[in-house]
């Protein structure tokens, strides 16, 4: 017969080798070592003679037997160290029959490695020596005595899959804090105990117990960092007590995730973890999961969010002389007292990526019909699950894993068939007995259950008793995407941008640039040339002598001279020049001697002359035209001319405009974001989400392109790229309100409600860290500016969240100068609107940090919100609005007050409409949120959009009934009137807006329209004022329409040509621009420039035919302008 195998695996501990065992007397003492494990003595060493320099040679193996199937497990090996212990044998005195023995010190091993897949491990323990050792006695320059000890099994306990599969659960307590005044320190001895339960191998649970905490006094705050302590019995010396590398580090309040952990709990817990009474552990207790439990531990998180984590204390047991094989327990002694429950949401361990919670727990009265409504618990710790957890003393702070589980499988899954038999059995010793009858039927009987039942667990609720838990997994349950994974998902969905142009330079690159700059402007100079003396030329031919030539040149350059052109071509020569200083002859320094510079110039004349005589000897072709003059916009410009397109409904032209920014200016992110959005305006989703991708390919790191890719993922239904979009996001800038937000509502659109309540629970404590910031920033003081005394705390960019690509600084909002009152009111965020003094002294970037709302401006003469700028639900309907406060700037919008309202300000940026109503139904129902001024006037503004206009004047009349001094709501309510063809009450609310002390947020749309109602009315001095007035803050052609328009009816024409012609040289495709230039040169007698600007006027299309029809009148009043005449 073959020899059946043991199923048991040995596990070696050998101890070899001592160091640094000298003791405080000098002597070599004879010393033994004794292994412990699991409270059996697995053997001593040999008796060795320490040598004089401290080192002992044991060589001493032991072993125990490891079995999956019973005796030491797993359990065992994760929450239990080996003791070795060294004993000092005393010599024998004359007539001692005995040899006496005193103990030194003792070490501990931890054995958790063999639960992490190793066979075998070396580790150097220190020895802890024992009160009265002469080891205690630590002197300088003495190292600590210490033992090298290896463990060994043949074979690891867990195979590879058992490793990965399994899990380590490390929960540790640290304290109760602020515990009823009634316990007392000097009182009879108490034992106080916390315990929980967790499923472990399979669907068993074990229950955890801490037991024997030590009751302080308040008086002084407990050391951080302090270690954490071995929850096992009968440790001989205090050291060993301590698990090795294993502290309490503590940490801010506010980082936790329990409760009290809001920034008006901080003084409270301050004075109970200094001040008030407070029990103290720091044990922490381990527990094996194996795969089985993994799951089971995972799916009882999701089925039951709250965990029951039960306090009491007993009377400690005494043990009467002589009687120690007996306990003389009364039943009063066995009774629970103070029993408390605390609940704490395991919910965060299922998060992705997340291994630890930790925090402060409320302990509440323990009453059933409480615990079993929050926990489902039908049964408790202490009182239910056997009376011999409380007597045994014996084991330290872990029960035995022999205790049966508190409920079974068939008892949850089949409860209402059992309850009644399950009630009965209660009832016997069960002084709760009707807190258990009302839990069996669906409807608890009222009264039956108070807090009357549990008197002294109240007074945990009359002290707000809370304790500090730790649970800490070895291994996430949710893995977490690794942020190299998510980069690499982003790139295979982004194609590769492509590599820039590659531009040549050098010193002839600068030559053949100076030669065609020669050649451009000699085509100038001919143009002028044949201009003036065509009649000339035409008659003379080619038979013109030298003196006419000499005559026609001067007064060619007296031409040049007197129009400025000749200075022109100076300047556009000026830049070529400079490129060969620096590339051919290298000069980028100052001249040390004005002779030097002098020397430099006449020879840079010289090569400049004989080169320009090369250009202009080299063949220029007739068919090439010389280049046409033109007015060069910036792209700020363009931009602002989209917005006016995007206003009058004119989309064919603004996406014009658009394209001609990106083909100035490929490689700029926020050109492409910006089209990007426009294009969502048009739903047209499929070439939105091709600007946002090519915005992320110019850029992988950029937040806002992440988002927005993946909101269009979203809208066109494609979850796994948004998932990744949103996860990378938030993995690049874990601080972005935003991103966390717009992850919490992807996953409710997945219906992954846990994931959900993480996102925002992530979303709210950033934005909570950058509320706590700004509050310190304001008490230090806030930056000023220089304009108008208005503080600002940093400069917005126009994107928000991070700033990664050096962006122009945007044009302002459209002003909607339209002449049809039906069209589409459009609300434009974050477009500069600048004042005079801005555009003459900077035109640098208005850039943001990534800690403030990206909706906020710099200043409501900076600013157009396509919002209404963010109000604290704190001042509903109160005088203390932050819109009429005359210290903080209106642009520069408060901190939100919750994540909702700052992610409907971004998605209204883009005009993710569709988005916006699902994100107002969460602020809607947010604690923090509800129905504010701000939330209607985002309702508000999305029906205006859709020109419901019904819906419009119901949600702005609820607004200005919460809030009738913000002056955003008077704005938006005369933008509604005005689109609605009341003109009367648009005038008003607009009058009113601009009668406040503090700026509304959109002021160039209220100048702009306020300023065509006085026109309409004819009130021409008003409203030359007030364009006067938007064109010093935002110069744009419909500004400088509007007051060239006022001017010439006011017959001031020198004033009005000058408006007419700053708004023709801002954009010259505006048929109206030219028929009141038209107007302006009739009444000023110049036919040809009459003539000229009629043409454009009728080429254009003009479409006000009354404007048309005055024109036609003064032609024929003044007798030219008409070619048609």
């Amino acid at each position: 017969m073959e020899p059946v195998p043991s199923l048991g695996k040995l596990v070696q501990i050998s101890v070899t080798d001592g160091y640094d065992l000298k003791s405080s007397k000098g002597d070599t003492p004879v010393t033994f070592i004794r292994a412990e494990f699991n409270h059996v003595v697995l053997g001593d060493s040999a008796k060795i003679t320490v040598s004089p320099d401290g080192t002992a040679k044991y060589n001493f193996t032991s072993s125990f037997e490891f079995s999956s199937e019973g005796g030491i497990t797993l359990y065992d090996l994760a929450h239990k160290p080996v003791f070795l212990t060294m004993i000092e044998v005393l010599p024998r005195e004359k007539k001692q029959k005995e040899e006496k023995t005193l103990i030194l010190g003792q070490a501990v091993v931890d054995l958790l490695p063999l639960l992490e897949g190793e066979s075998s491990f070396v580790t150097m323990v220190p020895l802890h020596p024992v009160q009265g050792s002469p080891l205690e006695t630590a002197r300088p320059g003495i190292k600590q005595c210490s033992l090298e000890v290896k463990i060994f099994v043949a074979e690891p306990l867990l195979t590879t899959a058992q490793v990965l599969g399994s899990n380590l659960l490390k929960v540790t307590l640290e304290a109760a804090y602020s515990v009823p005044e009634s316990f007392n320190p000097l009182g009879p001895p108490q034992n106080y105990m916390v315990g929980l339960q967790v499923p472990s191998f399979g669907e068993k649970d074990y229950p955890i117990l801490f037991k024997n905490g030590t009751l302080k006094i308040g008086g002084e705050k407990e050391p951080v960092p302090r270690p954490k302590k071995w929850p096992v019995p009968n440790i001989l010396a205090p050291g060993a007590s301590n698990i090795p590398d294993e502290f309490i580090i503590g940490g801010p309040y506010e980082d936790e995730e329990g409760e009290l952990n809001q920034p008006e709990d901080r003084e409270f817990r301050n004075q109970a973890e200094c001040l008030k009474k407070r029990i103290i552990w720091d044990l922490e207790s381990r527990c094996y999961l194996d795969p089985s439990a993994v799951a089971s531990f995972q799916k009882r998180i999701a089925d039951c969010r709250l965990w029951p984590v039960e306090i009491t204390r007993i009377p400690v047991v005494t043990v009467p002389k002589g009687k120690a094989g007996k306990l003389d327990k009364t039943e009063d002694e066995s009774q629970l007292s103070f029993h408390g429950v605390a609940y704490v949401n395991m919910v965060p361990l299922l998060y992705p990526g997340v291994k630890k919670i930790r925090g402060a727990f409320r302990v509440y009265p323990y009453v059933d019909s409480a615990v079993y409504e929050k926990t489902k618990c039908l049964f408790s710790l202490f009182r239910d699950t056997g009376h011999h957890l409380i007597h045994n003393n014996k084991i330290g702070g872990i029960t035995s894993p022999l205790i049966k589980p508190i409920i079974s499988k068939n008892l949850k899954e089949d409860k209402t068939v059992k309850e009644k038999e399950i009630d009965g059995k209660l009832k016997l010793g069960d002084v709760q007995a009707p807190s258990i009858k009302s839990l069996s039927s669906d409807t608890p009987v009222e009264g039956e259950l108070t807090q009357s039942h549990n008197p002294e667990g109240q007074q945990y609720l009359e002290a707000v008793t809370y304790i500090v838990l730790e649970i800490e997994l070895d291994k996430p349950l949710v893995p977490k995407r690794m942020p190299e994974e998510l980069a690499r998902r982003v790139k295979e969905m982004i194609p590769p941008r492509p590599p820039l142009t590659r531009r040549t330079g050098g010193a002839q690159k600068a030559i053949s640039d100076y030669h065609i700059q020669i050649q451009n402007i000699s085509r100038a100079i001919l143009d002028e040339y044949h201009k003036m003396f065509r009649e000339d030329i035409a008659k003379m031919g080619s038979d013109i002598d030298s003196e006419t030539l000499e005559e026609q040149k001067c007064q060619l350059n007296y031409e040049l001279n007197c129009s400025g052109k000749y200075f022109a071509f100076k300047e556009q020569l000026k830049h070529a020049v400079v490129k060969i200083v620096r590339e051919k002859y290298l000069k980028t320094t100052p001249f040390e001697s004005q002779q030097e510079l002098q020397t430099f110039i006449s020879e840079l004349y010289v090569f400049l002359v004989d080169q320009m005589h090369v250009a202009l000897n080299q063949t220029m072709p007739d068919d090439i035209q010389g280049t046409a003059s033109t007015i060069h916009t910036s792209s700020e410009q363009l931009r602002l001319f989209a917005f006016e397109a995007e206003v009058n409904e004119n989309f064919e032209m603004a996406a014009v405009y658009y394209k001609e920014r990106l083909a100035r200016e490929p490689q700029n992110l926020d050109h492409w974001l910006d089209y990007g959005a426009f294009c969502l305006l048009t739903e047209d989703n499929v070439k939105a989400q091709e600007c946002f991708r090519k915005a992320l390919s110019l850029n992988e790191s950029h937040i806002p392109s992440l988002l927005l890719c993946g909101v269009l993922a979203v809208l066109m239904e494609n979850y796994e790229q948004a998932e990744i979009f949103f996860e990378d996001a938030t993995c690049l800038d874990p601080t972005n309100v935003i991103a966390w937000t717009l992850l919490g509502l992807y996953y409710e659109i997945q219906n992954n409600d846990i994931r959900m309540e993480m996102a925002f629970h992530e979303a709210s404590k950033q934005l909570q860290a950058r509320m706590l910031q700004v509050q310190v920033t304001k008490s230090t003081g806030p930056i000023e500016d220089n304009e108008e005394g208005r503080k600002v705390e940093s400069n917005l960019g126009p994107w928000g969240t991070t700033e990664d690509s050096a962006t122009a600084l945007k044009a302002e909002a459209p002003t909607g100068m339209d002449r049809e009152p039906g069209a589409v009111f459009f609300i434009l965020d974050e477009v500069p609107v600048e004042s005079p003094k801005l555009q003459s002294e900077s035109q640098e970037p208005i850039l943001t940090t990534q800690n403030q709302d990206p909706s906020i401006g710099p200043k409501s003469s900076n600013m157009v919100f396509k919002e209404s700028s963010p109000k604290k639900e704190a001042s509903k309907c109160e005088d203390s609005s932050p819109f009429i406060q005359p210290g903080p700037q209106h642009g520069a919008s408060q901190i939100p007050t919750t994540i909702f309202m700052e992610t409907i300000r971004f998605l209204m940026k883009v005009n993710a409409v569709q988005y916006v109503h699902r994100v107002l139904a969460h602020e809607l129902l947010c604690p923090q949120g509800g129905p504010s001024c701000e939330y209607y006037l985002v309702l508000a503004q999305t029906h205006l959009l859709k020109k419901d206009f019904d819906k419009v004047e119901e949600y702005l009349q609820k607004a200005v009934q919460m809030d009738y001094l913000n002056p955003n709501v008077w704005g938006l309510t005369g933008h509604f009137y005005f689109l609605s063809g009341n003109h009367a009450e648009a005038k008003a609310c607009y009058e009113r807006t601009i009668s406040f002390v503090v700026d509304a947020s959109e002021m160039h749309f209220i100048f702009l329209r306020l300023g065509l109602i006085y026109l309409e009315e004819k009130e021409y001095e008003k409203a030359k004022k007030t364009y006067l007035q938007a064109c010093k803050r935002s110069p744009s052609c419909l500004t400088w329409l509007g007051l060239g328009i006022a001017c010439y009816r006011l017959d001031e024409l020198t004033e009005a040509e000058d408006a007419l012609s700053e708004a023709n040289a801002l954009n010259n495709y505006n048929a109206e621009v030219w028929a009141y230039l038209a107007l302006v040169c009739l009444k000023a007698g110049r036919h040809l420039e009459a003539e000229q600007a009629y043409k454009y006027t009728v080429k254009l299309k003009l479409k006000d035919e009354a404007l048309l029809a005055e024109i036609h009148v003064v032609q024929e009043r003044v007798g030219f302008g008409n070619p048609s005449f």
